[in-house]
């Protein structure tokens, strides 16, 4: 799947360093600007690729940005892409880079405590792909004292741990039967796993903008797992008259049906209760004993590494609109 740009807070602080400074390295190509000012932009802008955040970065040591504001740079495209084995990686550099600290090089920074919270928040990530748990509390703790303004980019890492935690007591019963998004009789989530390695379920509603425009990713994705016997499910919570209709016209596009199941959640004790979706779309992985090995956003890298463990073969589709990873 292709993944989205992310707006998290420290894109906020960008626009607030290059907002609230009269210095050069951090004035906004928006209102014209110098080569070297230029390619500081197109660094801070840069999401598409790792090869174009190369070429961005091969720019900009041209133009004489510091060292500072690339390392900086490179952790604004990790985190907006979700990509937190790149984060945890860049601990040394960080660590490195902090004896050398100037405020006057950094591209984001309007102070250097913002600076010191990130390092922070770069450790707790190390910690939390280790399974430290108290690591990764006392850092990202640190990290809220030192720079509270950035809470909203901590919390989502916060909120996955208290997830996984949860899930780990979670047990699907696949006797469960659900409702077939064009009508009939209900189906059993057992029928659905014969055969097969494991199940993957789609929460997602016609009703999210975000559900909407990822359904050509989902086909590609869903067709690539089924291949590898995985058992495809979308689950839409919601089965009122007026939502199946709104479903019924998004999918309409999309011939032939689209792969896998597509069923209505239950009215009572609904999966999306049981398994703590508060967003769409979300992602769970269930095991043949209908454990939790994943439940997360479908960008999340930890999709990836689930389903590699099931089976090595499986391999990141391309977007259909392409660029691939």
């Amino acid at each position: 799947m292709r993944l989205p740009t992310v707006s998290l807070l420290w894109l906020a602080l960008v626009t607030f360093a290059v907002a609230d400074t009269s210095e050069p390295l951090k004035e906004s190509k928006a209102v014209g600007g110098s080569p070297r000012e230029i390619a500081l932009d197109n660094l801070l802008a840069e999401r598409d690729s790792d090869k174009g955040l190369e070429a961005a970065i091969a720019a900009a040591k041209k133009n004489g940005i510091a060292a500072q504001a690339i390392l900086e740079a490179r952790f604004l495209y990790h985190v907006d892409r979700r990509e937190d084995d790149a984060i945890a990686a860049m601990l040394p550099e960080f660590i490195q880079q902090n004896e050398n600290f100037k405020l006057e090089d950094s591209a984001i920074f309007s102070v250097k405590e913002d600076w010191l919270a990130v390092i922070e928040y770069v450790q707790a990530i190390a910690a939390l792909k280790k399974g430290d748990k108290d690591g990764f509390k006392s850092h990202i703790t640190e990290a809220f004292w030192l720079s509270p303004r950035q809470a909203s980019a901590f919390a989502p890492h916060i909120d996955r741990m208290r997830l996984e935690d949860s899930m780990r007591s979670v047990k699907i019963d696949f006797e469960t039967k659900l409702l077939p998004l064009a009508g009939g009789e209900a189906v059993s989530l057992k029928s659905l796993m014969t055969d097969k390695k494991a199940m993957v379920l789609h929460f997602w509603s016609p009703a999210s903008r975000e559900c909407e425009a990822s359904l050509p990713d989902y086909v590609v994705t869903a067709k690539a797992l089924g291949e590898k016997g995985m058992a495809m499910v979308s689950i839409m919570p919601g089965n009122s008259p007026e939502i199946l209709t709104a479903a019924q016209k998004v999918l309409k596009p999309f011939d032939p049906k689209p792969p896998g199941a597509w069923l209505t959640d239950r009215n009572e004790s609904p999966l999306a209760r049981e398994l703590r979706v508060q967003a769409l779309p979300i992602f769970v992985i269930l095991s043949n004993e209908g454990r939790v090995l994943f439940n997360g956003d479908p960008t999340d890298d930890g999709l990836w590494d689930a389903l590699k463990k099931i089976d090595p073969r499986i391999i990141r589709p391309d977007s259909p609109g392409g660029g691939g990873e």
